[in-house]
């Protein structure tokens, strides 16, 4: 592809202007783990928290967002990806935009987050790491993918056919077969006050 003549449009409004306006910094706060292991919970009870606080957010989450702007990729490694970095372009456009964007996604391999990490600046990135043990996330099996991925109608699994990397560094662990949902919005919110 020739990205020669793409040249980016220089606007006025910038994103220290929105965090001016909106009274709080943007960033991405990114939850990882297994499926099952309560993500999309978390990142929902934390929106609720944040945004009856006042504060402009909103929530990309795997399989709403594999519906719609990624719909067109597998699960491959090479699919997996693409649907990370994908994400990773999405989330710096909203920080730009002045919103503080939870984003839940199984991403199991760390070389991926870590991109994202840099895409969007270290110090606008909250690393989450859902840890929950697969047994429990199988008991659990909202969605009924450990049963098909187990009988083999569902291939590369996270967790089961397919690796998870665990974070090296994650800026919060939430034990999520320990924690309750609000202990862990409060573990969450602790880390978040100094970015907010």
């Amino acid at each position: 592809m020739d990205n020669d003549n793409i040249i980016p449009h220089d606007h006025k409004i910038r994103k220290v202007d929105r965090n001016t306006k909106y009274k709080h910094a943007s960033f991405v706060v990114w939850f990882t783990g297994l499926s099952g292991s309560g993500k999309s919970t978390l990142a929902g009870a934390l929106e609720n928290k944040l945004f009856d606080e006042g504060y402009h957010t909103y929530i990309l989450d795997g399989d709403n967002v594999r519906r719609g702007l990624n719909k067109d990729l597998g699960f491959s490694a090479t699919s997996r990806t693409e649907n990370i970095r994908r994400i990773g372009e999405v989330c710096k456009l909203f920080v730009d935009a002045g919103i503080i964007v939870l984003s839940a996604f199984v991403s199991p391999i760390e070389v991926d987050r870590q991109k994202v990490r840099n895409l969007v600046g270290k110090d606008n990135f909250v690393e989450v790491f859902v840890d929950c043990p697969v047994e429990v996330c199988e008991q659990r099996d909202v969605k009924g993918l450990y049963k098909k991925a187990r009988t083999g109608e569902v291939k590369e699994f996270t967790g089961i056919s397919s690796p998870f990397e665990k974070p090296v560094a994650p800026d919060v662990i939430i034990k999520s077969d320990q924690q309750s949902i609000e202990e862990s919005v409060l573990k969450v919110c602790e880390v978040l006050k100094s970015k907010i």
